[in-house]
C-alpha cells in the first residue's frame, strides 16, 4: 500500500488572503500581474491585521530549503526560507551556476534578458524574495518578463511552506527536467473554505499529461459545477462560473503539458478566476514534481481557512 503523504497548505500570516481559501470564496477578485524573486530579505515592519484562520496548521519556526537537481542553461534553483514566531522572516530565492555563483551576478545574462525582456535575475530576483515575506503565502504576482521564474518561485514557495506547516526540515529535491513517469497522481484540500475543497489528479502514460480531474466538492462530494446559485451568482459579477472555468483549466493543463517545451507555465490565468488559476497551477505544478519522481502517494494539502 502507498502511504499517504501529507503536505500542509496556504498561509496568511500578516497581509494577504489566503490563496485556496479565496480561490473557494472570491473567484471574482482579479489579481494583478507581475514578477518578482531575489536574495536575503528582512520581515517588513510594517504589516496588515491578519485575518481570523479557523482552519489549517501554524508555520513551525524553522529554516526549510529546496534545491533542483539539473542545471537548466547552467543555473539551477536553491531556495531556503526563515520562519520566526510563526511568520516567514527571510525568503532567499536564488539561482546558481555549478560554482554556486548566483545568476544575478552574471552581467552578460542580466544584460541580454533585460534587453528582450525588460527585466533580469537582478531586478526580479529580489522582488520575488520581498514579496513572499510581506505577503506570507506563495501567491505572488508574476512578474512581466519573468514569467516562467515567476512561476517557478510560486510553486517553490508554497511547497516550502507545506513543508514549515508540517515542521520537514529535511531538503526538498526537485528532478525538474525529468520524463513523468506513468501513473496517477493526486492531490486534496483537507479543510473546506466556504464548503468546498479541491481535489486533483492528473494520469501521465507514455510520459505525457492525458487527463486532467481538478474541481472543488462539497461534504457529500459534489461538485461546485453542479451549484446551480453559485454559477449564477458568480456569473452575473465576474463574467465566468465553476462550470465553464474548471474545464477550461483542465483542457489548458493537457495542452501546456503536450508540446514541445511543456510547463504548466503555459497555462493561462482565466479573466474572473484569477485565484482559482492560481491554486490551479501551483497545484498542477506539484503533481508534475511527483510525476517527474514517480511518486503516487496522495498529496494531503493542509490549507489555510480564514474568516
Amino acid at each position: 500500500m502507498k502511504m499517504k503523504k501529507i503536505l500542509t497548505g496556504f498561509t496568511t500570516l500578516a497581509l494577504a488572503t489566503v490563496l485556496l481559501a479565496a480561490c473557494g470564496s472570491n473567484d471574482k477578485k482579479e489579481t494583478k500581474e507581475s514578477s518578482a524573486a531575489s536574495s536575503k530579505v528582512e520581515e517588513s515592519s510594517s504589516e496588515a491585521k491578519a485575518p481570523k484562520k479557523v482552519a489549517g496548521a501554524d508555520l513551525q519556526d524553522g529554516t526549510y530549503k529546496l534545491e533542483e537537481k539539473n542545471y537548466e542553461h547552467g543555473y539551477r534553483t536553491v531556495f531556503t526560507i526563515e520562519v520566526k514566531d510563526g511568520k516567514i522572516v527571510k525568503s532567499n530565492y536564488d539561482n546558481v551556476n555549478e560554482k554556486g555563483e548566483s545568476k544575478t551576478k552574471d552581467a552578460d545574462y542580466n544584460k541580454n534578458m533585460k534587453a528582450k525582456s525588460g527585466t533580469d535575475p537582478e531586478t526580479y530576483t529580489p522582488k520575488l524574495n520581498e514579496e513572499l515575506v510581506s505577503g506570507q503565502n506563495a501567491n505572488v504576482a508574476v512578474v512581466t518578463g519573468a514569467t516562467h521564474s515567476s512561476d517557478s518561485f510560486k510553486n517553490y514557495a508554497q511547497q516550502l511552506i507545506q513543508a514549515a506547516q508540517a515542521g520537514k526540515t529535511d531538503t526538498i529535491e526537485i528532478d525538474n527536467g525529468a520524463t513523468l513517469k506513468d501513473g496517477t497522481y493526486s492531490l486534496e484540500e483537507k479543510n473546506y473554505a466556504h464548503g468546498y475543497r479541491v481535489t486533483f489528479s492528473i494520469v501521465v502514460k507514455d510520459g505525457k499529461v492525458t487527463e486532467s480531474k481538478y474541481d472543488y466538492v462539497n461534504k457529500d462530494g459534489q461538485s461546485k459545477q453542479n451549484d446551480e446559485e453559485y454559477n449564477k451568482n458568480m456569473k452575473a459579477k465576474s463574467g465566468t462560473d465553476p462550470k465553464t472555468y474548471i474545464p477550461q483549466l483542465n483542457e489548458a493543463l493537457v495542452k501546456a503539458m503536450s508540446g514541445e517545451e511543456p510547463s504548466v507555465g503555459n497555462v493561462e490565468v482565466i479573466t474572473g478566476a484569477t485565484h482559482s488559476s492560481d491554486s490551479f497551477k501551483i497545484y498542477a505544478a506539484q503533481l508534475i514534481n511527483a510525476a517527474q519522481k514517480g511518486d503516487t502517494a496522495k498529496i494531503e494539502v493542509d490549507n489555510i481557512v480564514t474568516e
